[in-house]
């Protein structure tokens, strides 16, 4: 044992985890490897390197096992059951049987080879390497053969989720996700394992794989957890976990997808309550941005809209606005579905559709409850419109959102809800168009092709009107501090419309968004691309970036 600890040590696992890990297994029982994995002190595709300098053989590649053929004689072997743990055999030479494995050490496996296979020889498989040769035998494992539940076998569900490897695989997974700054993960099974992604600063990512053996017994622990029924396999379910970890509160949104192979997809929403801080300055706005916006939310009356697709960030920004102006002078109440942070001194209400309590019977009910200002988390229909217009009307600040491409389209998307157009030109006061780009770590180095970027998407006069006196292009590197990304959280890109007596008086049919965007641009404003453009030439963001989001 002392030799795979050394091994341990050597690929970077402290000290102190390994003693941990120990005393763990002599209370519980495991394998060592496996506890370090699930304590999240060993990253799972650091194995096969430790497994193979353990055992001394060769850990497989493409190339080896690119042409390779199941070999004749493998139907006289427990296929399903090798398969289920992480075995298949490779070859067959004269004197035995060569096996390949992505988990060398299990010891059901291990017995049985001592009793019918004695000195098997021994190649070593990535867990993913492995799920792509396993398709090959044509073998349905016990994982994917589960459709109904006996009441037996929910209670044996029930305890395996209950049991300390699962809890400690799934709790080591939550920990690594939010320890990276993720905001999803994701669990997606695929082969009889699972993949497991993070999204981080809204690129998803691969961080780990759930052993078949564990996917079940997971995605059940998630379904308790969360308050879904376990033996529902068939619709899909949604669920809530509300957890303190680290002296931190996380409630985390638990969705449940069945697959047409018989698993189920689970994707979790983690929405950090501590790690909030609605603050403009956070934003990442351009100062000529701020001061339009500033300026917006000090007026008493009129529909502020943002617009942009989901996760583009709409929301944060309209918590954002609703910090900065909330005081005890004012009565705030939003209307959202769901209501997914809470905010101090400001009344939030969810909606909920399967009673008749939507956006618009909710607007008309807030509206007699004496507000100052409004937000309704999206416009989705001419009643819920009409009603905010209106509201504005009355002398109401109301803030509120809607899906479309860029500013001006805003205009188009509520007349083709049914709006009225003298409402719209007398009530809407800004529209804001919004998306995310990740914010390069300070790790960023020069773009080597800065000049001729610079050029190619003329930016020359962009830098000369924003009094950039250097400007130059940078990229992303990479550095412990980010994870090797190149990138640490997110900033605001901006199209900012200010709905003024010159936009009021345009003919709104086929050419008003390019006149709009005429005007625009006229007036000194930005497009999307443009103000992301301007954050790059800032070294916040790089051009590749912008292209991606606003491209």
């Amino acid at each position: 044992m002392s030799g795979m600890l050394d091994v341990f040590s050597e690929h970077g696992v402290p000290q102190g985890d390994i003693d941990k890990a120990r005393l763990y297994q002599t209370r519980h029982g495991g394998r060592l490897d496996q506890i370090l994995v699930n304590m999240g002190s060993l990253p799972s595709e650091d194995l096969p390197a430790i497994y193979s300098k353990w055992f001394g053989v060769p850990v497989l590649s493409a190339a080896d096992w690119r042409d390779w053929q199941v070999p004749e004689g493998s139907d006289a072997l427990p296929m399903e059951f090798l398969l289920e743990h992480g075995w298949l055999p490779w070859e067959q030479n004269e004197e035995a049987w060569v096996f390949a494995s992505c988990a060398p050490f299990d010891l059901e496996v291990n017995a049985w080879l001592a009793e019918h296979a004695p000195q098997p020889g021994l190649r070593l498989l990535t867990p993913d390497d492995f799920d792509t040769l396993k398709s090959r035998f044509g073998v349905a494992t016990a994982a994917a053969q589960v459709d109904g539940l006996t009441l037996v076998e929910e209670d044996r569900l029930r305890e395996l989720a209950l049991e300390a490897p699962t809890v400690n695989l799934l709790n080591s997974l939550i920990a690594k996700a939010l320890r990276r700054g993720a905001s999803d993960m994701h669990i997606e099974p695929h082969s009889g394992r699972a993949r497991v992604r993070f999204r981080i600063d809204g690129v998803l990512h691969d961080a780990d794989s759930i052993p078949a053996a564990m996917v079940l017994p997971v995605i059940t622990r998630l379904k308790i957890l969360s308050a879904m029924d376990i033996a529902e396999r068939r619709r899909p379910q949604d669920g809530k976990i509300e957890l303190r970890i680290g002296g931190e509160e996380v409630d985390i949104r638990v969705s449940a997808l069945p697959l047409r192979d018989g698993g189920e997809s689970a994707v979790l929403r983690f929405l950090r309550k501590d790690a909030l801080i609605y603050d403009m300055s956070l934003l990442g706005l351009a100062p000529d941005i701020e001061a339009s916006i500033l300026e917006d939310l000090a007026v008493t009356s009129g529909v502020i809209l943002m617009t942009g697709p989901t996760g583009s960030g709409k929301t944060t920004s309209l918590y954002t606005f609703l910090s900065h102006i909330n005081s005890p002078e004012v009565k705030i109440i939003t209307l959202e579905d769901p209501v997914e942070y809470q905010l101090a001194g400001i009344n939030q209400v969810q909606v909920q559709p399967e009673i008749g309590f939507d956006f618009a019977r909710g607007l008309r009910s807030i509206v007699r409850q004496d507000p100052d200002i409004l937000m309704v988390g999206e416009i989705r229909d001419q009643e819920t419109a009409s009603v905010a217009m209106q509201s504005a009307l009355t002398g109401h600040l109301v803030f509120s959102t809607v899906h479309t491409n860029d500013a001006p389209s805003a205009f188009t998307r509520l007349l083709d809800l049914g709006v009225e157009e003298y409402l719209l030109n007398a009530a809407l006061r800004s529209i804001v168009a919004q998306r995310l780009v990740r914010r390069l770590c300070e790790c960023s180095v020069v773009h080597p092709e800065s000049d001729r970027l610079i050029e190619r998407y003329k930016m020359q006069a962009l830098a000369k009107n924003s009094e950039l006196s250097k400007p130059e292009l940078r990229q992303s590197a990479g550095c412990d501090e980010c994870g090797q990304t190149g990138f640490r959280g997110r900033l605001a890109i901006i199209e900012y419309l200010r709905c003024d007596d010159a936009i009021a008086a345009m003919d709104k049919g086929e050419g008003f968004i390019a006149a709009a965007r005429e005007y625009r641009r006229s007036i000194g404003g930005r497009s999307l691309l443009e103000d992301g453009f301007l954050k790059a030439l800032s070294g916040e963001t790089t051009v590749e970036e912008v292209l991606r989001v606003a491209g």
